[in-house]
């Protein structure tokens, strides 16, 4: 007998079932929501038909009458992206991702935040859906700083002018830190800080003032550093970083400490210590299950 999906006033407390397998690390969100539209997902041997579905404590979740592998725990890497990658699952014009370029053996991971197809530096990556949407809102507050070079003559006062915000068209874009670090020749070199990462919001506004962006690199994200991490390198924060800078309440910290996830960013990883892959469901693309995920072009 199937489970229906119990309504907004019902619905007991607990956790969403796509969530639930997502975090395993079978599958993705969206996957597992396909994967229960195709009546492979059980609870206590009852198939689900919709994963509006939240699994109680005690209750025995399947996939294809298996049991999930055993959760993770919620890890964060530090990743330099080089320019010329995108931030996708898959790309329609065979460009390159950042899932082409990263070792084997790593959980599935999911960017926290965007860099364009052009621009470079820190991605944070991580294995939980939970802390990558925490760690994206504006209201975490954590500062993202940026080394642009730009192509023209920004001047003291336009630059200072960000502080206040500025509306480009019909964006209002928020408080913003800028200064010019040198001009050299027809090219200056600036420093951003900015706090909500809208899409493409440093080029935008630099092209607002007239000004061509040539170089775009993230140099933080909150207390994580690029540091000296190389290009294409990737490292695990380590746990107990990790919670500090989450701090007890769950909230993430200001970004004001310095090198978090830098001089003790972990290990480089190479290749999973508990054992090989873990097993993954696949998804019949006649669900509507998407693979790939749409280049949102963040702050770059």
């Amino acid at each position: 007998m199937a489970k229906p999906a119990p309504s907004e006033e019902t619905r007991p407390p607990g956790e969403r079932v796509a969530k639930v397998i997502a975090r395993s690390g079978l599958c993705s969100r969206r996957e597992a929501e396909a994967l229960v539209a195709q009546g492979r997902v059980e609870i206590d041997g009852e198939t689900l038909t919709s994963p509006a579905v939240n699994l109680q404590p005690g209750q025995r979740l399947t996939v294809d009458g298996e049991a999930l592998p055993a959760l993770e725990p919620v890890r964060l890497f530090r990743y330099h992206k080089p320019r010329g990658v995108l931030v996708a699952a898959s790309d329609p014009q065979g460009r390159p991702t950042i899932y082409d370029r990263l070792p084997a053996g790593l959980p599935r991971l999911m960017p926290v935040g965007r860099l364009d197809y052009n621009s470079e530096g820190l991605l944070l990556l991580t294995n939980d859906g939970g802390l990558k949407r925490r760690l994206e809102l504006p209201a975490t507050g954590w500062r993202r700083r940026y080394r642009v070079r730009v192509h023209g003559h920004p001047s003291t006062e336009d630059l200072e002018g960000l502080a206040k915000g500025v509306r480009v068209g019909e964006v209002a874009y928020g408080p913003i830190d800028a200064r010019l670090d040198e001009q050299r020749g027809a090219n200056a070199w600036l420093t951003f800080g900015l706090r909500e990462g809208k899409n493409r919001e440093i080029r935008r506004i630099c092209e607002h003032l007239g000004l061509s962006v040539n170089r775009l690199i993230r140099l933080a994200y909150g207390p994580f550093q690029l540091g000296g991490l190389p290009r294409d390198a990737v490292e695990e924060v380590p746990g107990k970083v990790l919670r500090e800078q989450l701090g007890e309440s769950g909230g993430p910290k200001d970004g004001g400490q310095k090198n978090a996830g830098q001089k003790n960013a972990g290990r480089k990883e190479g290749g999973r210590k508990e054992g090989g892959p873990r097993r993954r469901a696949s998804v019949s693309r006649g669900a509507g299950a998407k693979t790939g995920e749409r280049d949102a072009n963040r702050s770059g």
